[in-house]
């Protein structure tokens, strides 16, 4: 029964991270769908409306939750909101209009690599000796999809070089960022088994949105242009759609996975994220992949079913052992 019940979890928790590069994807999109409007203008949109509509749909549970949050999770919310969301977005939004998508693409796409190096340090966690092939496979497929994107990028590449310098080290920035947020809310989660994944995700989207709102006069402060009406509307659609999409369901999807999932195992679904950019971008340019590009999503899953295989032979092993006595 409790080998069932691991099998079930495990194929529930690689559905819900799928589900959320699914809807994380769009965050490569969306500074191309508004480029006019700066990073700052559109990471204050996207948090301004994920912290309002987190803040309506959390008030009805309130006095249950709020004597379970107490300080030392409100700071780490604090630290959550700005490396996952806040200062992510920023950076990831400045990378994708300084370096273009491309760029960006193959920067955040080591971040399973990152996760999972950290994660094999775990007590639980499948020794990182065994995760040797799912690594190679994964960053063989992060190759694949940098290489593809940067000779696509060649013929209009955006910017100098000093803008491509600016945007590759955004892209870092954000490699890094997102690598803390990965680790330390995968933990909270695992240590807080009495605040539900949706609840934890609306409080987060809360103190995002308090972040967002201390943002808004140095938005107004560095705003130089001037946009119509329709701009506004394209801008408050966007904004609208990524908060509800991405960082509601979304995160709920990834908090779910957290909880479901060993470390180790969630790096290797960050890079869904990518490849769902990817894909995105495909329907924006009207295109098919390249032969390259299958050949990095064929990677990609096979990365995955190894880190799969890895973590559950030691529990087959036992299963077998016991079986025999």
């Amino acid at each position: 029964m409790d080998r069932q019940s691991g099998i079930s979890s495990t194929i529930i928790g690689i559905a819900c991270g799928i589900g959320a590069g699914v809807l994380w994807g769009f965050a490569f999109l969306a500074p191309e769908l508004v480029r006019a409007f700066s990073p700052l203008q559109l990471t204050i949109g996207r948090y301004l409306s994920y912290g309002v509509i987190s803040a309506l749909l959390i008030v009805p549970r309130w006095r249950t939750l709020s004597p379970k949050i107490a300080r030392r999770e409100w700071w780490a919310l604090a630290w959550l909101a700005l490396t996952g969301n806040t200062l992510y977005y920023l950076l990831l939004s400045s990378a994708v209009q300084l370096g273009g998508i491309a760029m960006t693409s193959l920067v955040i796409g080591l971040l399973p690599v990152a996760v999972t190096i950290i994660g094999s340090r775990d007590l639980d966690a499948v020794p990182l000796r065994k995760l040797t092939f799912s690594l190679l496979l994964c960053a063989s497929g992060t190759i694949c999809i940098g290489w593809q994107a940067v000779a696509l990028s060649v013929p209009g590449s955006p910017g100098s070089v000093s803008a491509q310098v600016a945007g590759l080290l955004c892209a870092i920035g954000a490699l890094i960022s997102w690598t803390s947020y990965a680790v330390g809310n995968s933990r909270c989660l695992s240590r807080l088994d009495k605040v539900s994944v949706h609840d934890w995700n609306l409080l987060t989207g809360i103190v995002t949105g308090a972040q967002a709102l201390v943002l808004i006069p140095i938005a107004l402060l560095l705003n130089t242009t001037h946009h119509n009406g329709l701009a506004w509307a394209q801008f408050a659609g966007v904004s609208i759609g990524m908060a509800v999409l991405a960082s509601i369901v979304g995160n709920t999807l990834w908090n779910r996975m957290s909880r479901l999932l060993p470390l180790t195992l969630v790096g290797q679904m960050i890079l869904f994220e990518t490849l769902f950019a990817l894909m995105y971008g495909f329907l924006w340019e009207q295109r098919l992949p390249t032969l390259l590009e299958t050949t990095a999503f064929l990677l990609v899953a096979l990365s995955v079913i190894s880190c799969i295989a890895a973590r559950r032979r030691p529990a087959d092993r036992q299963a077998s052992m016991t079986a025999r006595v």
